[in-house]
């Protein structure tokens, strides 16, 4: 007998469903042609879609001043949960003014042939936000060189707030086959028995560091979630795409078929650095999970965060505060001394043996057509990141 699997609570006790189905959605959408439409950016549906979903837990809609002031100064909601990225929607002053509180606006993503009606927001908020300070306290700098701190500036000088309703999904789905909401994961992971449940986050094509470190992981869970990131990234990141396909031709040679479940995950990269690996690992909390990795310059860019303070953030919170447990790595290569792929903490050889590249050598060496050595990455990741970037490079 199949013994009982209890999910892993999500952040703040209940996952949030706030997508309409049914008549209920078919009335709610007819009646939304005639509201007025904000259109939303690929941050802003991630965001929706994923507060929808229950993902973003306990959110139910677009952040309120006292919130946002909250969590932006204190890392906190003003319940006093933890919480350390805003999630808003900005909007143009001019198109603010027209809409009045205490009404419903929808919410829509504009496509190649037209619109697709998203959600609906219940207004109950507009209100001005100091961009440097968010920059300052989220990003940890106001260099608009930092493309976090770049879209910020950018983005529109009013946030609407309140509640919100899902009536479709985008337009366009990417990767159908592995589209899995939280309540979902979470069946899955009852169905397999899975008690304790490993989350790796990555905007990365995988390679032989991070297969260490998944594998080292997975000797102390039931099974790993690899969860990459398809939303909006930095338009040097490797595309989706190709990222997808170099999960799955590993995945098919070198790990047990039932333990590992891909799924994506469809958050927008912020480039938050310390503050979104705590996002990243409260969202894995309320897909299911029990541990979450963190690597070294988790969500990082450029030199704008200390190597280790993706980790140290974390003891920036009470042991109580975040159910979910973090695995801590350090950078992981390959030494030929020791013939493995392996990290400081058990190789005692030096930096002359080990076998690093930088994401310019990589992007170099697959521009020219050539493989990766295969001490960084399997041989069937190289191809298929030579054959994506030429194809890319093509289109």
């Amino acid at each position: 007998m199949t013994k009982q699997v209890r999910s892993m609570t999500p952040h703040g006790g209940t996952l949030i469903n706030r997508e309409l189905k049914g008549t209920m959605r078919e009335a709610v959408l007819e009646k939304a042609y005639i509201l007025p439409k904000v259109y939303l950016s690929s941050m802003a549906m991630s965001d929706l879609e994923m507060i929808a979903t229950g993902a973003l837990s306990p959110l139910t809609g677009f952040m309120g001043r006292e919130t946002y002031n909250s969590v932006v100064e204190t890392m906190h909601l003003p319940s006093g949960l933890a919480w350390t990225i805003p999630v808003t929607l900005p909007v143009a002053k001019e198109l603010a003014d027209e809409l009045p509180l205490d009404s419903e606006v929808a919410l829509v993503e504009r496509t190649g042939d037209g619109e697709n009606i998203m959600g609906v927001l219940q207004l109950a908020e507009k209100f001005p936000y100091d961009k440097e300070r968010e920059a300052a306290e989220v990003y940890r700098t106001t260099e608009d060189a930092h493309p976090g701190v770049a879209r910020l500036y950018r983005q529109g000088d009013i946030l609407l707030a309140g509640d919100i309703w899902l009536l479709n999904r985008p337009s366009h789905v990417p990767f159908p086959e592995f589209q899995r909401d939280p309540l979902q994961t979470r069946q899955y992971f009852r169905d397999k028995g899975w008690r304790r449940v490993v989350a790796f986050q990555t905007r990365n094509p995988i390679h032989r560091a991070h297969e260490y470190l998944q594998k080292v992981a997975m000797e102390v869970v039931d099974g790993l979630l690899l969860h990459p990131l398809v939303g909006q990234t930095k338009a040097d990141d490797i595309p989706a795409d190709v990222r997808m396909r170099s999960y799955q031709v590993v995945l098919d040679v070198y790990y047990p078929k039932d333990r590992v479940l891909l799924s994506v995950f469809p958050a927008a990269m912020r480039y938050a650095g310390p503050r979104e690996a705590i996002f990243h690992a409260i969202a894995r909390q309320n897909y299911g999970c029990t541990h979450f990795i963190v690597g070294r310059d988790h969500a990082g860019v450029g030199n704008y965060y200390g190597t280790y303070d993706a980790q140290l953030i974390f003891d920036e919170f009470a042991p109580d505060e975040l159910a979910i447990t973090p695995l801590f790595f350090e950078h992981a290569f390959y030494c030929r001394k020791c013939g493995t792929v392996t990290t400081s903490k058990t190789c005692p050889h030096g930096k002359e043996d080990h076998i690093f590249l930088s994401g310019t050598q990589v992007r170099k060496l697959l521009a020219e057509g050539k493989q990766l050595p295969v001490e960084f990455t399997r041989p069937e990741v190289s191809q298929v990141l030579i054959e994506g970037m030429r194809n890319h490079r093509q289109s």
